[in-house]
């Protein structure tokens, strides 16, 4: 029986060991897709305690302690915060079989040298260790980010963002991690959403043009991007919660915007062919600067009406989607590909049973000389642990080629996600370890090696290119 997290935690035989330990271990990280603030990472953000650190914002803990029957006070109520890490400390016992349970065990390991298992019992005693940590220099998030060896960090942003702490950044001769903007526009994009007229109000502000046409706004979306790529940016990120296509002119993406800027809601098939038409348009622009397209596919937000309404989004209410997404996806693809401007682009989905779909329609659009210029992208959300992973990659082992895969990314808004990379190059060397011990693959460690370190960081500065 192996010990419980060692060293070898999820390394299932001596292949696998290897290649972890020797090859994958101490790569970089390249980190394209997070949430994490700017602000927070420029200023160096010092944690008040663990609670800080830990639970604020994190659905992923907050969903766990609802269904651990621990009270909405204890999870973004008004308890204190001693009170609230105490619920989460009952809590982890309980999830054994969830990533969070090994997650949050690496967490306290890698950061705070903490090898207990956190309990009830344990709680009152790791909260004084912790904290003292964090009072103590070296543990603001900037000191996160550069004890996880990251290189690179992609932040979400608006369009309308001013991007002020990215540039000043860039001015930090003491943080040589390059921060950069992700072009993110959902809200430019979701026309019948609240709030759609307010966001272009804002575009027309920073863009310092009058929308008055959908010409007008096509040109203050490309503004935009243009001013991120001037700050470093290299990549935008989409989430289109249902996959959709129609073929639309421009004439029509213009009537449409129209009558969402006097206010009135388009119909269902209008809302595909606005988004349509616009999202060709961004992609031939992105093609055209050389950037990555994202897109996030298949989830269900928000479900729970009475909770949205009393915490808003990204509160722990989504869940996976089932609505079917080849034959839209290939389509806009297409689209971009029959003009020659389909830009290097991240397809995920939240749904698993797309691993094939999307594994198999990458194949379709490869090319221009770019290794993997379209990805299967990493198991996402609800997918991103230990059997979401691996059939993640076995799903693009199986039709494509696994050995061009960019590998992880955190997706996360918190400064400890980054174990969530070590979780990752285990899996991913136990299972290269797993195909050399049944005789699948050659037992050729430097060349399994390459490839362990080329997933884990290489591919990724390979193909994002990042300045």
């Amino acid at each position: 029986m192996k010990n419980f997290m060692d060293e070898n935690f999820l390394l299932n035989n001596e292949t696998s060991i290897r290649l972890y330990h020797e090859y994958a271990k101490d790569m970089p990280i390249i980190d394209y897709h997070c949430h994490l603030s700017p602000k927070e990472i420029y200023e160096n953000k010092r944690f008040k305690n663990i609670t800080d650190i830990w639970l604020s914002g994190d659905h992923y803990k907050w969903r766990l302690m609802r269904a651990n029957g621990v009270e909405e006070s204890f999870i973004t109520g008004n308890a204190s915060d001693y009170d609230k890490f105490l619920a989460w400390a009952e809590t982890v016992p309980m999830t054994i079989g969830n990533p969070l349970y090994n997650w949050t065990h690496l967490e306290l390991q890698r950061y705070f040298g903490i090898h207990e298992l956190l309990n009830r019992e344990n709680a009152p005693a790791i909260w004084e260790k912790v904290n003292a940590l964090l009072a103590s220099d070296g543990f603001g998030a900037r000191d996160f980010i550069k004890k996880s060896n990251v290189q690179v960090v992609c932040t979400t942003d608006d369009p309308v963002d001013s991007l002020e702490y990215h540039q000043l950044l860039t001015e930090e001769a003491d943080f040589d991690v390059k921060v950069l903007p992700s072009f993110r526009p959902d809200k430019g994009l979701e026309i019948n959403r609240d709030g759609f007229l307010e966001w272009v109000t804002k575009l027309q502000e920073v863009s310092d043009r009058a929308i008055a046409s959908y010409d007008d706004f096509l040109q203050s979306l490309e503004s935009r991007v243009r001013f991120f790529h001037s700050v470093g940016g290299r990549v935008s990120d989409h989430a289109i919660d249902t996959m959709m296509y129609a073929e639309a002119t421009k004439e029509e993406a213009a009537r449409i915007f129209q009558q969402a800027l006097a206010g009135k809601k388009v119909s269902d098939e209008d809302e595909k062919k606005y988004k349509s038409y616009t999202l060709t348009f961004l992609g031939k622009l992105y093609a055209e600067l050389g950037w990555a397209m994202q897109f996030h596919i298949n989830a269900l937000r928000n479900n729970n009406t009475r909770m949205f309404r009393e915490l808003g989004s990204d509160t722990g209410y989504d869940s996976i989607n089932d609505d079917k997404v080849a034959k839209p996806l290939a389509q806009l693809l297409n689209a971009l590909e029959s003009e020659d401007a389909l830009p290097k682009t991240i397809i995920y989905s939240l749904n698993p049973a797309d691993n094939e779909v999307i594994a198999a329609m990458i194949g379709c659009f490869q090319g221009d000389g770019i290794p993997g210029k379209i990805q299967f992208g990493t198991a996402w959300w609800f997918n991103d642990h230990k059997s979401g992973m691996l059939d993640q990659m076995r799903s693009l082992a199986n039709v494509g080629l696994f050995t061009r895969f960019i590998g992880m990314l955190t997706d996360s808004r918190s400064f400890l996600s980054y174990t969530r990379h070590e979780y990752f190059r285990r899996l991913f060397c136990s299972l290269i370890g797993e195909w050399v011990e049944n005789g699948e693959v050659p037992n050729d460690i430097p060349f399994l090696g390459g490839i362990a370190q080329s997933v884990s960081y290489t591919n990724a500065k390979e193909y994002f290119q990042f300045e």
